[in-house]
């Protein structure tokens, strides 16, 4: 039987706005995407998942769509998109784009429809609600972005529901109307030409009726988990979202899915329920959490990493895994989990490698490939994330001191990704003779493309030779996980073992050479490896093996 092609595939997160800017006006679009195809058709990536591209006012960064059926002026026109998705296709590139359905922008004319009254067409395809006796909110959830998540309308003397900013209502799933005209909008899409979706927030879509309070014990930011998130009907939903648009093209789904666990992912992913291909989980991505959520300077633990990631590889085994080290939301993944210091490039590769060896669909962020860190900004007045302003301003009310803010903001802002693709080393990184819409990281004179380019050891050619290696050998794609030496804490082994093969891989966490210890029935294998991220050959396994700092190494054993 013939694998789904998005098993086999990697996919390549591009962040329109910072991607590359072909008109001089400082922001990136379709054409500067265009004019970079041939460098991602180098790299070898299958797919192409664009941030949202719709028009809209851009309170958060595009996922606020005031209309899902055009495009935003800044990337181009309708046209320009067209070109985009043939030219992809034509080096053999799929296109996927941002779903964002769990809401809207404000501006967008079902909402300005609904809040006129309570009689009109649209009036319930937002979530309303009448105020509490003494005219207070329904409950008291809080959004993501700081605030209640309730924001009242007088014309309706109602309030509405908003899990994100206010100006983002929260769509009323439970209405047929809603639902088919979002059905109708995706298949338009599919008829265009497009090759799936990313669903932003899925897990979201269905909200408990009975609108509990939160417990004090969810963060208030994220208390709107407590009805909203994995609700009675979400399954239904997709499962309808399936059977009426999905089912009849052959595309891609993943779904981002906050608040899920392993178990009830197998709902999303399970092939024969027919709802989504895979999911995003945020488990690893808790694991550095501290009190204000992500805005700490906690550092994840080893021993957390392979529970979390072993726990989503053995639970989706009949499923399929999304496998991720960072998008538009998280900061830098070398500066998160590898060393973004005198190891930068060897800890890259390593995570490059521990995370493409691994059972499922990879996903790459753009400048993941070259190993880019987070930005050092100096000054609060430089990020222009809504959720870094929010944070900023909670923990100084609070009475965090100034350092320990700063460095909290500068380990975790979404803005750390969000910076322009540095394609040289020039003043301009090569992306806009323009103002950028948000300041270049002052690393770019020395971790750009053009640099990755000129040097055959670069993290770029490294990152090459995993895709290449995953489209050669059928282990890699569907071998299954085994997690060994749990206990080390300075290395990450797993094998993955397919018709008789097994594959072995090694990742040390370490600044420090260490050993590592390997199971006697592997050492008398024959093996070859396959693929180190130092130029010196490890060449055979022996029981206990040096590895240096950040190292890894893959064998293929027979």
């Amino acid at each position: 039987m013939a694998v789904e092609w998005w098993k086999s595939s990697v996919v390549y997160q591009v962040y329109p706005l910072s991607f590359k800017d072909s008109n001089n006006d400082g922001i990136g679009d379709f054409q500067g995407i265009i004019e970079k195809l041939p460098y991602l058709a180098n790299l070898g990536i299958d797919v192409i998942w664009l941030n949202p591209i719709f028009e809209s006012p851009l309170v958060d960064n595009g996922y606020d769509i005031s209309d899902y059926e055009k495009i935003l002026p800044q990337y181009g026109t309708m046209a320009d998109f067209q070109e985009l998705l043939n030219k992809a296709h034509e080096f053999n590139i799929k296109i996927i784009l941002d779903l964002v359905v769990n809401h809207t922008s404000d501006l967008h004319h079902w909402f300005i429809e609904s809040k006129k009254d309570r009689k009109n067409d649209y009036a319930d395809y937002y979530i309303w609600k009448d105020p509490k006796p003494d005219g207070s909110a329904p409950n008291n959830w809080g959004s993501t972005f700081g605030g209640p998540a309730w924001e009242y309308v007088e014309s309706r003397n109602q309030y509405y529901l908003h899990c994100f900013a206010k100006e983002q209502p929260d769509l009323n799933w439970e209405s047929e109307t809603v639902r088919q005209e979002i059905y109708q909008m995706m298949r338009k899409w599919f008829e265009l030409g497009i090759d799936g979706f990313r669903m932003d927030v899925i897990s979201l879509i269905s909200k408990d009726p009975a609108y509990p309070d939160a417990s004090q014990t969810l963060a208030y930011t994220k208390s709107y988990y407590a009805g909203a998130s994995n609700g009675p009907r979400v399954h239904e939903f997709l499962q309808e979202m399936n059977h009426e648009v999905l089912s009849d093209f052959d595309v891609m789904t993943v779904g981002e899915t906050p608040n899920t666990n392993s178990t009830q992912a197998q709902l999303y992913t399970f092939p024969e329920r027919k709802e989504l291909d895979m999911v995003f989980h945020f488990d690893h991505m808790h694991l550095d959490y501290g009190k204000y959520g992500k805005f700490s300077d906690i550092r994840f633990k080893l021993s957390d990493l392979k529970k979390v990631l072993t726990e989503w590889q053995n639970k989706l085994a009949n499923g399929w895994n999304s496998l991720y080290w960072s998008n538009h939301d998280q900061p830098r993944a070398v500066t998160r989990f590898g060393d973004d210091g005198i190891y930068r490039e060897t800890s890259a590769k390593m995570l490059a490698t521990l995370l493409h060896m691994m059972k499922g669909t990879p996903f790459i962020f753009q400048g993941e490939e070259i190993g880019m860190k987070n930005v050092p900004f100096t000054e609060i007045e430089e990020y222009q994330d809504i959720e870094t302003k929010y944070f900023y301003q909670e923990m100084l009310v609070a009475g965090e001191s100034e350092e320990y803010i700063k460095q909290s903001v500068y380990l975790k802002s979404r803005d750390n990704a969000r910076t322009p693709m540095p394609w040289n080393g020039e003043s301009d990184s090569g992306f806009s003779k323009a103002k950028p819409w948000i300041d270049y990281s002052p690393d770019n004179q020395t971790i750009n493309v053009q640099k990755a380019l000129q040097d055959e050891n670069s993290i770029f050619y490294y990152y090459k030779k995993l895709i290449a290696l995953r489209k050669a050998y059928p282990i890699i794609q569907l071998g299954e996980y085994q997690l060994i030496n749990e206990e080390d804490s300075a290395v990450y082994s797993y094998l993955r073992k397919y018709q008789g093969e097994t594959l072995l891989v090694l990742c040390s966490f370490s600044p420090d050479t260490v050993n590592v210890e390997i199971p006697k029935d592997l050492v008398e294998k024959n093996g070859e490896k396959l693929i180190g991220n130092y130029p010196e050959k490890i060449e055979t396994l022996s029981k206990t093996m040096p590895l240096r700092p950040y190292e890894a190494v893959v064998f293929l054993l027979k």
